[in-house]
């Protein structure tokens, strides 16, 4: 039975930092007022919500947050309890659903990479929300804390002069996008690319991304990995194929003798954990940490999280296959499209809530709905 629902308490972020700073990692604590089931794709409620945060308070702001083109300034994790796996759901009647307890705590954590989200975020503190509304239910929140130290682009270029070694380890799938597909490994090129491009937009010392990826290339290298991985539903298309676990960088002494590269290899590394790795980083992937974590943690994937983005994949390549004849990547978008909204309807997911999750019109996702169904007949 659902526990006694709990009113949410008076909240006090009690954080604040100095006015210069241009990046913040914030953990808030949570509690569900009362057992309650989330689905696969949870982290789009959460990343939504922020969003309407902002939208409370700066309208233009989060505009750009949702519509700019350039890099998002903003990161945000999954939920970092374990989830529980019943034959008996709470509120679902499917098996496997994803349940939250009122008997335990969650974390969850924001990361802030720019002037503008800093400033409004310091506004927005000032007297923090007490709870989170989701669709399937309500987290009250307990306490805020520090993820990550209040600091600046220049503080990371400072506090770079160390031995030439990096150590990273990925807590959630991680992955980029080649080509029109995942790629889910961690090539040095392709980290280091990402956490350049989130230093160049927000930073206000951008480094030429040509000179320096040559040099990386040339002269990294990995020195030891242990990772698996993972293919989960994320954000707005379907599953995603990632990595997880622990790498070990190091530089080539040929590479060692730029200093000014040394040290912005090593700053871009200290700036992983605030940008995170890799694309989806809003929707709770690529979340980064220093250091080496013994063994990957295994990602929780309930059996229906596990059997939808196997379906997914099923329709994808059906859909894709029925139009080969068209080929190109507006058709195998259209396929994922299809495949995702048709997978989360066989599961019981209304069409509003995958509408909202995939940020498009009502009428347009019941149009592929339909569109789907009757080339999943033919």
């Amino acid at each position: 039975m659902a526990k006694t629902t709990r009113k949410s308490k008076a909240s006090s972020a009690k954080l604040s930092w100095d006015q210069r700073t241009e990046l913040v990692g914030i953990k808030l604590l949570l509690q569900p007022q009362e057992d309650f089931t989330v689905p696969p794709h949870y982290t789009t409620e959460l990343h939504s919500w922020l969003l309407d945060q902002v939208r409370r308070m700066d309208f233009e702001l989060s505009s750009y947050l949702h519509d700019g083109q350039s890099e998002k300034p903003f990161t945000v994790s999954n939920l970092s309890s374990n989830m529980t796996s019943h034959n008996r759901p709470l509120r679902d009647p499917r098996k496997g659903a994803q349940t939250l307890s009122a008997n335990q705590q969650y974390e969850w954590t924001i990361t802030l990479l720019s002037q503008s989200v800093i400033q409004w975020a310091q506004q927005w503190l000032q007297t923090p929300p007490t709870e989170i509304r989701l669709r399937s239910g309500v987290l009250n929140i307990v306490d805020w804390q520090f993820a990550l130290p209040a600091t600046t682009y220049a503080q990371l270029l400072k506090s770079s002069e160390q031995e030439p070694i990096l150590t990273l380890s990925f807590l959630t799938p991680t992955s980029f996008r080649r080509k029109g597909n995942h790629l889910p490994l961690p090539l040095p090129f392709n980290l280091f690319h990402s956490y350049l491009r989130r230093w160049n937009d927000f930073s206000g010392d951008a480094v030429d991304q040509d000179d320096f990826l040559d040099w990386l290339d040339e002269g990294t290298v990995i020195l030891r990995h242990h990772l698996q991985t993972a293919k989960v539903s994320a954000g707005k298309s379907g599953s995603v194929t990632g990595f997880i676990g622990s790498v070990q960088l190091g530089l080539t002494a040929k590479a060692k003798q730029e200093p000014d590269f040394v040290q912005q290899w090593l700053a871009l590394g200290q700036l992983a954990p605030y940008c995170g790795t890799g694309h989806k980083t809003t929707f709770g992937l690529g979340q980064t940490r220093l250091g080496w974590q013994d063994e990957p943690t295994p990602v929780p994937v309930t059996p229906l999280q596990s059997i939808v983005t196997q379906r997914i994949q099923e329709l994808t390549e059906l859909f894709i296959a029925q139009r080969k004849r068209t080929g190109g990547d507006r058709a195998i978008q259209i396929s994922e499209t299809w495949a995702t909204i048709l997978a989360r309807r066989e599961v019981g997911e209304s069409l509003q809530a995958i509408a909202e999750d995939l940020q498009m019109p009502y009428e347009t996702a019941k149009t592929y709905s339909k569109l789907a169904r009757k080339a999943l007949r033919e």
